[in-house]
């Protein structure tokens, strides 16, 4: 429409309700009534919006806002997983998945990319795709984690791969893809796995030095006998020079006459110098959805590069009910670890906890409650004690529903 159109409308419209100015087609209404008009728009408008965006919460997360709702994603029955990264400063990218009707945890994954800090993101776009076929294999995908490789400008997403016809990602093959432009495009590249079995990839990648040249260690875990009675429950490590082609490391052995299932395991710097230590999710070995007793976390320690790791123990300040947790160290020195709180399951506040160096687990904190659904916390410092947060949450009566984002500060030795 042209403008000429757009004043003769707007002036006869004006004129029906007894408040336009009668001007000939060239003049535009009053003045003070079109301010006051348009102020009134956008006050209505802003409050509509408070009041659909809003969410009451207590806790230390701040700038929170949501990434992606369901109701945003035809088709879906959840959304689940988020992993963030980093590209450029405030130039942030963010991949999660969304499920498929009918399967329990498989789907397609995403990515919405932020150029402003994080306080608005982009329509998703692909980076698997279900509907895609390999040949004549259909696969479905899961669990995404975004990887940008120190000194390069491609971020890296890795994820789980399983035919359609699984009812569950449980048996799956890592897959790959890269992007050269933040997030707005994906290539997948098949990899070449040294490691051959099933696997299940939660946490990211960890780098190290080897022999003046980085290796990338990825803790992932296997859970065969969700479908074989003679498969296994292990927790064990990955690890990469190229980030092409990846083969075993290790595994963390379980203790003796010990029935706990350790998965979902990341890995940080340990409290020694060349010491990497990782915490698990824990769960019972033969009944891994009922949480151990009392519910923690376990954890294991290597000193050779993730080559060997003790038998994993108990920590026993760090709640886990079977959920996934955040485990890191900041570039102040202290450790942190972010988790659900609760009975197994209930996933709805979460809580974190300090370790300044050399010292004891600080007192639980909150990290985000509103009296809904909320899990899977990742984290990645952007600057020292400064994390750029992203979980999956929902509402009061379902959980999975919408990706959300926010910021932690922490302060040194607190």
């Amino acid at each position: 429409m042209s403008h000429f159109c757009r004043v003769r409308t707007a002036n006869r419209r004006f004129r029906e309700l007894g408040n336009g100015p009668r001007c000939g087609p060239y003049r535009c209404f009053s003045r003070p009534l079109s301010q006051f008009l348009w102020i009134g728009f956008l006050a209505i408008t802003l409050f509509m919006n408070a009041a659909l965006f809003a969410q009451d919460y207590k806790g230390d997360v701040t700038d929170v806002t949501v990434i992606r709702r369901m109701e945003q994603q035809p088709g879906a029955a959840l959304l689940w997983e988020p992993y963030i990264a980093e590209w450029k400063p405030k130039n942030l990218v963010v991949a999660f998945g969304a499920g498929i009707p009918g399967k329990t945890d498989m789907g397609d994954i995403f990515a919405s990319v932020s150029n402003n800090d994080g306080k608005s993101w982009s329509d998703p776009v692909y980076v698997f795709d279900h509907g895609r076929h390999d040949g004549p294999i259909q696969f479905a995908y899961a669990n995404p984690i975004l990887f940008k490789p120190p000194g390069q400008s491609v971020v890296w997403c890795f994820a789980q791969r399983c035919p359609m016809t699984r009812p569950h990602s449980e048996d799956a093959q890592l897959c790959g893809a890269f992007s050269a432009d933040g997030g707005l495009s994906w290539t997948p590249v098949e990899l070449a796995m040294g490691y051959t079995q099933p696997l299940i990839v939660v946490a990211g990648i960890y780098t190290i030095e080897q022999n003046g040249h980085p290796l990338y260690l990825l803790p992932a875990h296997r859970n065969s006998m969700a479908n074989d009675p003679l498969g296994s429950r292990e927790q064990f490590v990955l690890s990469s020079t190229s980030l092409l082609e990846w083969r075993l490391r290790a595994y963390i052995p379980r203790p003796e006459g010990n029935q706990v299932f350790m998965h979902e395991g990341s890995i940080a710097e340990g409290e020694g110098p060349g010491e990497l230590k990782m915490v698990c999710r824990t769960g019972m070995y033969q009944n891994p959805g009922k949480a151990i007793d009392p519910p923690r976390a376990y954890s294991s320690i290597s000193k050779d590069g993730g080559k060997t790791w003790t038998t994993a123990a108990a920590e026993p300040e760090l709640w886990n009910s079977v959920s996934k947790a955040y485990f890191g160290k900041s570039q102040l020195g202290s450790h942190i670890y972010v988790y659900s709180d609760g009975p197994a399951w209930r996933r709805t506040s979460l809580r974190y906890k300090i370790q300044s160096p050399g010292g004891k687990w600080s007192d639980e904190r909150t990290f985000f409650d509103a009296g809904i659904h909320d899990s899977y916390p990742t984290l990645i410092e952007h600057a020292p004690g400064e994390y750029y947060c992203v979980w999956d949450s929902g509402t009061a009566d379902r959980a999975r529903t919408h990706i959300r984002f926010g910021k932690l500060k922490i302060d040194a030795g607190k």
